[in-house]
């Protein structure tokens, strides 16, 4: 234990913190010794505030079954005694502002899974393999914050997470024009099918802002950092459409893409197969070995049999084929809850462990 980080989870008796919490148990690297929510839930074990409402298949891991819930809200008494925090919230996106930064300020690292900060120019939105870089922006946020040590890193949108990655491994190619159609888990509403009867053989095409999130997000992780913050990048154009349907976990995605310099379609194989990030250079607790694996079967990826790829951290891909409007089209998968969510920030924590950013308090 001493020679773990003590990782707070502020938002812990939700779906994502639950997903925290399962993935933290036996990391080893950090070990969860807080957890906070609502002013409800405060005063009770973990396992008395989420009697009923455990939502994952897993069971709850013995270790957190104890540990006293405090109220998110006293931030000096839940940072006091942890080395770094994961925050999944569910408030007014002002109110999750203030709350992150008033973390950060006590010189707590805050990884947030929230939305509310992912366009501060300041605060760096990040995977892991894509764009590192980004973390430089950190030295601006804490002047803006007045903390030597505390910051926030951001966590982007778990829908891009499915066809992101596998545009970026194509980048040399510098791709131009995206139409995307994201198919998505009804966890990514924090919902189950005890929760949600309506999903049940059911397909509703709205998600509310997950479009404008699918086509803005990506261009601020291509972006390029600035004395000003983060700039977003102007290309490539992307439209979206996001649609949810009846599946536990897993987001998909139905992808046309044009480039500027077509590759063929073994130049794509060999740089999706090929391509690796900083976590995998660094050798990260949580990143996957391989990660971009491509099916040649037609019949996949599928949400059930490969959405727990490489832990739930991978990125699986099928179906590339030449289009007639775009130049390729190609069917890409990730996991919404472990990649796309409590996973993601967990990387990122390790990725900010290994640069430096994170230190024992």
């Amino acid at each position: 234990m001493s020679s773990k980080l003590r990782a707070g989870i502020v938002g812990g008796t939700g779906m994502v913190g639950q997903r925290f919490i399962a993935l933290l148990e036996n990391h080893p690297w950090f070990q969860v010794t807080a957890i906070a929510a609502s002013a409800n839930s405060a005063g009770k074990t973990y396992e008395e505030s989420v009697k009923g409402r455990w939502k994952l298949s897993t069971p709850m891991p013995e270790a957190v079954k104890s540990i006293m819930v405090q109220d998110a809200s006293k931030v000096e008494e839940v940072s006091a005694d942890v080395d770094l925090i994961f925050c999944a919230v569910d408030m007014k996106k002002e109110e999750i502002k203030a709350l992150e930064e008033a973390y950060a300020r006590t010189g707590t690292p805050v990884i947030s899974n929230n939305s509310a900060h992912r366009w501060t120019p300041d605060v760096p939105m990040v995977i892991p393999e894509i764009n590192p870089e980004h973390l430089e922006v950190i030295a601006q946020q804490r002047k803006r914050l007045g903390t030597e040590t505390g910051f926030i890193a951001v966590k982007p949108n778990c829908s891009i997470q499915s066809y992101m990655p596998t545009l970026h491994a194509l980048h040399d190619f510098k791709p131009s024009k995206v139409v995307v159609t994201t198919y998505q888990a009804i966890s990514g509403a924090g919902k189950t099918f005890a929760d949600w009867p309506d999903m049940v053989d059911n397909v509703i095409p709205f998600i509310g802002g997950e479009e404008e999130k699918s086509e803005q997000e990506p261009l601020r992780i291509w972006g390029k950092v600035t004395e000003e913050g983060i700039v977003k990048s102007e290309q490539p154009v992307i439209t979206t459409q996001c649609i949810r349907v009846p599946v536990a976990d897993g987001h998909m995605a139905a992808v046309f893409a044009s480039f500027e310099q077509k590759p063929s379609r073994e130049e794509i194989l060999e740089h999706w197969n090929s391509f690796q990030g900083r976590p995998q250079q660094l050798g990260l607790p949580s990143a996957p070995k391989q990660f971009i694996t491509y099916f040649e079967e037609e019949n996949r990826p599928q949400t059930r049999l490969d959405r727990d790829i490489e832990n739930g951290m991978g990125i699986s891909a099928g179906r590339l084929r030449e289009d007639s409007l775009y130049d390729y089209k190609f069917v890409s998968l990730s996991h919404n809850t472990v990649r796309g969510a409590a996973g993601g920030a967990v990387l990122i924590a390790e990725l900010l462990k290994a640069e430096g950013y994170i230190q024992p308090k």
